[in-house]
């Protein structure tokens, strides 16, 4: 079994009994909303390349668990927005942790400050090869709190 395997089976993030997985689809609604702001079904439709209705019944759907909420445009009442709640941005974040974090801080206590040090220096070093490899600019994104 390769490193990055061991870690993955030790150390991934799993579903407490009882959790709710968000789907694909919802999954990639909050996400968008999360990047670009507030924004009308039929922005979200278009972005999405669905019928306004299909991603209206999503969004419907969404809007029930609390995940999402409906607003209107304070520039223009006519229109609605669709933003995202508080529970909503926890599942979104949720989502996209791989790693159980209250393991993986059980874990890192468990080393010396030395290889603790040692860990984070390297993986910022594969962060940074990784980006130079890619062609990325070494940007914001350089805090890896750990």
């Amino acid at each position: 079994m390769t490193l990055y395997q061991e870690i993955y089976r030790l150390l991934a993030r799993r579903l407490e009994p009882g959790a709710r997985r968000q789907s694909p689809e919802a999954l990639a609604v909050l996400g968008h909303l999360a990047q670009i702001g507030p924004a009308t079904v039929t922005e979200a439709a278009a972005h999405f390349n669905r019928s306004q209705s299909a991603t209206s019944e999503l969004v419907d759907r969404l809007e029930v668990r609390g995940l999402v909420e409906r607003m209107c445009d304070e520039r223009d009442r006519r229109r609605h927005l669709v933003w995202l709640t508080p529970d909503g941005l926890q599942a979104l974040r949720i989502a996209r942790q791989v790693l159980d974090t209250t393991r993986l801080v059980h874990v890192l206590e468990r080393l010396s400050p030395n290889a603790r040090a040692g860990l984070v220096a390297g993986l910022e070093a594969l962060v940074e090869a990784a980006r130079t490899r890619h062609g990325e600019e070494d940007d914001e994104r350089n805090d890896h709190p750990v």
